[in-house]
């Protein structure tokens, strides 16, 4: 009880230390979302409305990269930023853009998947309608993905709550370096191995709060998709 008394005097009186430590974990994290968005989302849609050759090899290893272990995320992003990697000469290892490189790896494909599956639900119900009114195909590819909004939001929320919740990729592109790269789920493990129950708690009371308020708009969009 006292414990939980000093997390919450932590987080009212606005300690400087954990609340660096969230705004980081956040702007990482939304980061990595906002630019699997800008992506993942066009990707979905191509893969729902283009037939090629090779496209059920394609779909294959996009649901095989969502379920892709954070630590090689962060491997091949460890690769590709350290000093002898492609991208080494931009310092970019032990930085927040390196974190922000690994979390991307991991929303990407969850975004566009879960797209094509959204943009797939509804295609069978609204290309038909749309090219009888006289619609082209790029006025068919927009309502379709307009009326999957709501399946498409339900895939945006699932890759942030990954995101937000991912230690080992960015523990290992990052460093967790204090006043650097130290975000929430780093922070809570070094602490609890140093003894600093309390900041600790604290962080871990953030998380589980941004996690409800994840599931829970996870829960309406996927209720509001089914009805």
């Amino acid at each position: 009880m006292e414990s939980l008394r000093q997390v919450v005097g932590m987080l009212i009186s606005g300690d400087p230390d954990l609340y660096e430590i969230i705004f980081l974990s956040l702007r990482v994290s939304f980061t990595a979302v906002a630019l699997g968005i800008l992506f993942g989302i066009p990707l979905g849609a191509f893969l729902s409305f283009k037939d090629f050759r090779g496209k059920q090899l394609a779909v294959n290893v996009l649901y095989t990269f969502m379920g892709l272990p954070p630590v090689l995320a962060g491997l091949f992003v460890y690769f590709l930023v350290t000093r002898h990697g492609p991208l080494g000469k931009w310092q970019l290892l032990f930085t927040p853009r390196a974190m922000i490189m690994a979390q991307f790896l991991l929303v990407f494909p969850i975004i566009a998947g879960l797209s094509m599956v959204a943009i797939n639900s509804k295609a069978e119900r609204y290309v038909a309608t749309a090219i009888s009114l006289g619609a082209n195909s790029q006025q068919v590819a927009w309502t379709v993905i307009k009326e999957a909004r709501l399946g498409i939001m339900a895939a945006i929320i699932t890759a942030f709550g990954r995101a937000i919740a991912e230690v080992g990729a960015v523990m290992l592109v990052g460093g967790n370096i204090e006043h650097s790269t130290r975000v929430m789920t780093t922070a809570i493990m070094m602490e609890t191995r140093k003894g600093n129950y309390t900041l600790a708690l604290a962080l871990g009371l953030v998380l589980l709060t941004i996690s409800f308020i994840t599931n829970s708009l996870l829960n309406y969009f996927q209720r509001e998709v089914r009805t």
